[in-house]
């Protein structure tokens, strides 16, 4: 799939470039599909940007994936062993596809730190952060690799 061209990784770019995190630009991308209310999608989501509150650990957007997978693909009951191998296997098919184009899942990695975690607060979003992060590339990315997931994979009506 062309990046480029997918209408959920514009609106997750468009998400984060109005200020909201990763994760939550990805999910709330996806809105019209897992019905969730936005503010409740918003706050959902909020704890893992930064790769879980700035500990540079998993990547935002391949969180908001994985929460979005869930809402749309996820099993419900403890004991349905063959919902949850198939839902894992989702996921790691998902994780997957991002980093055959990236080269990592882990934040971090992708924004070239060396230290693991980082300090709590956010950098204030300037055009400047915007030029030095690859993050809104990367939310596009994580949206369309799961627009694609969905078009192979239709829902259940």
């Amino acid at each position: 799939m062309d990046y480029e061209e997918s209408k959920y990784g514009q609106k997750a770019e468009e998400n984060f470039l109005k200020g909201y995190n990763c994760t939550q630009a990805v999910v709330l991308a996806f809105a019209d599909l897992h019905g969730m209310d936005g503010k409740l999608a918003a706050r959902l989501s909020s704890s893992f940007g930064g790769g879980m509150g700035r500990l540079r650990e998993v990547c935002g957007a391949v969180s908001g994936m994985f929460l979005v997978a869930g809402m749309l693909y996820g099993y419900e009951e403890p004991g349905d062993a063959q919902g949850k191998k198939e839902h894992y296997a989702r996921i790691q098919q998902l994780a997957k596809a991002y980093e055959a184009e990236n080269g990592s899942i882990v934040c971090r990695e992708l924004l070239g730190l060396d230290k693991k975690r980082d300090e709590p607060v956010p950098e204030e979003r300037t055009k400047e952060y915007y030029k030095k992060r690859p993050c809104g590339k990367l939310i596009r990315m994580a949206a369309a690799i799961l627009e694609q997931y969905i078009k192979d994979h239709p829902l259940e009506a």
